[in-house]
């Protein structure tokens, strides 16, 4: 099949596209040309910024495409661009959304009482604040109205849950290899009892094109996530023996201040499990072993550290202090 790729250069994009050379689909990848990362398997790019998506309709329409998968609408102006830029209706389309859509994980996010049962499928309630990333300046950030346009265009849509990796910009596993490299023994957390969904990069590759491959009846929805959720406790102890560290997590009083990037560890009372039964029963979605997905990464993520690597560790020895 010959694909177009909307975004595809970094982290969950460049998985995609690995995922579709490796089933021997035909990537069409367009992108802004800001990043050219080295070890992108050699297909066609077309430059484009999105809202300039139209102007290059001929080229997208010569390119004869079979499905288009859009890894970066973020707004309701970026979903209506690709569909004006691409607008023939029988094109197959797929749609990368996020969990954060879940009334659960707006209740999460603020740390409020819980609000709903779990495992959370497709059908549970969507959050009540449609722009959930005003504050931190992403005005129009919005993958609920994102779903609403694409869905009405026949699009299938993929709720991505928490995903690490190679390549992983947000370095989710950081907060705990930091202290690794510095040779922290002791880390101080919370309950650490929050349950999130957290899946390897290759794994949701490896669904997004499932999804291109299956024609699913026109405006599906489908949660890619875990087939088991761990505490946050159980996925930090994976990080550190995938690191060979022996540093202990060391359980702190409640109302103890903690560092920022340890806030994650924190009491949670409402539970992120989502179910992917429908995706796994449809598109035949697997995940990893949780051991050796955690341990790619990890040894990734060791061997290309950032370059901003924090090493103030005075916040977590006022916490341990708590403890003796």
């Amino acid at each position: 099949m010959k694909v177009i790729v909307l975004g595809g250069t970094r982290f969950i994009g460049r998985a995609i596209v690995d995922a579709l050379v490796a089933a021997r689909h035909e990537p069409l990848l367009c992108h802004r040309g800001n990043t050219e990362p080295d070890g992108l398997p050699t297909v066609a790019h077309l430059h484009a910024e999105r809202r300039h998506l139209g102007e290059h309709r001929d080229r997208l329409r010569t390119f004869a495409p079979d499905a288009v998968v859009d890894c970066l609408a973020m707004s309701a102006g970026d979903a209506r661009a690709a569909l004006a830029a691409l607008p023939d209706d029988t094109l197959h389309r797929v749609v990368l959304s996020s969990q954060d859509v879940y009334r659960a994980f707006a209740t999460l996010q603020h740390n409020g009482l819980a609000t709903d049962s779990v495992p959370i499928t497709e059908a549970a309630p969507l959050r009540a604040d449609r722009y959930p990333n005003e504050a931190t300046g992403q005005e129009d950030y919005s993958k609920i109205e994102v779903e609403e346009i694409v869905l009405e265009a026949g699009a299938t849509v993929l709720r991505l849950p928490m995903t690490f990796g190679p390549h992983d910009y947000q370095r989710r596993e950081e907060f705990v290899l930091r202290r690794v490299r510095a040779g922290r023994l002791r880390i101080p957390v919370g309950a650490a009892n929050a349950l999130l969904p957290l899946a390897l990069v290759d794994d949701v590759a490896r669904g997004v094109v499932a999804a291109v491959e299956r024609h699913a009846d026109r405006g599906t929805i489908y949660n890619l996530a875990p087939a088991h959720t761990d505490p946050v406790a159980v996925w930090m102890r994976r990080i550190l023996t995938a690191a060979s560290s022996t540093a202990a997590l060391v359980r702190v009083p409640d109302g103890t201040p903690l560092p920022e990037d340890l806030g994650l560890t924190r009491a949670s009372s409402q539970p992120l499990v989502i179910s992917s039964a429908k995706a796994r029963q449809e598109l035949g979605y697997r995940d990893t072993d949780a051991d050796e997905a955690v341990s790619r990464s990890v040894l990734w993520h060791l061997a290309h550290p950032p370059d901003d690597v924090a090493d103030d560790f005075a916040r977590d020895d006022q916490a341990l202090a708590a403890v003796g």
